[in-house]
């Protein structure tokens, strides 16, 4: 059953994704073929993301303030726990690939990390050039019960869908993630 916001509870009463709201001249969405119905159900999908993007920001927040640190220190973390899920040695190297920085910005980072007992360098096993990162058990149960059970209720909702209709939710987000525009020069 489709959500339809009650135009009260919008502090300007309207939706400012609403196409006929802040594109009414159609030059950016193509929308006036649609019937209303369908523009209604369009602007609800927009307004359920939004809620979702919301719910995300205050999820992520909590954890980061229950955990006590910043959000690329809490990827960096994710990783490296999903690594040692894997029995995979995680270097320094590995984390500045995924999280898209520099080498030097994941020394300071690991240097915090390590200063507050969440990680710990040791010596490569295969590579005496390299270190490995492993996190600290207390840190893995810590995040294991903030991170972990968000995941969990995201987990059950997915698992809540028919197979059927998770294809479509992948199709619309890889749709999604497709639009992204490049930067402006």
């Amino acid at each position: 059953m489709a959500h339809h916001p009650d135009p009260a509870d919008d502090a300007e009463g309207f939706s400012m994704l609403d196409p006929r709201v802040m594109d009414p001249e159609e030059d950016l969405a193509p929308h006036g073929h649609l019937p209303t119905h369908e523009m209604d159900q369009i602007v609800d999908v927009l307004e359920a993301l939004r809620r979702w993007r919301l719910a995300e920001r205050r999820m992520n927040e909590a954890s980061r303030r229950y955990m006590q640190l910043g959000e690329t220190d809490m990827r960096a973390l994710r990783f490296l726990i999903s690594a040692q899920r894997h029995e995979t040695l995680a270097t320094p190297s590995d984390l500045a690939r995924h999280l898209e920085i520099s080498t030097a910005s994941v020394t300071k980072l690991l240097d915090r990390l390590a200063a507050q007992d969440h990680i710990r360098r040791l010596p490569h096993p295969d590579d005496r050039r390299s270190t490995a990162v492993e996190v600290a058990e207390e840190t893995r149960r810590a995040a294991r019960r903030s991170v972990g059970r968000t995941h969990a209720a995201r987990f059950r909702a997915a698992a809540d869908l028919a197979p059927e209709e998770r294809d479509v939710v992948i199709r619309f987000l890889d749709a999604l993630s497709s639009s992204e525009a490049p930067p402006p020069p």
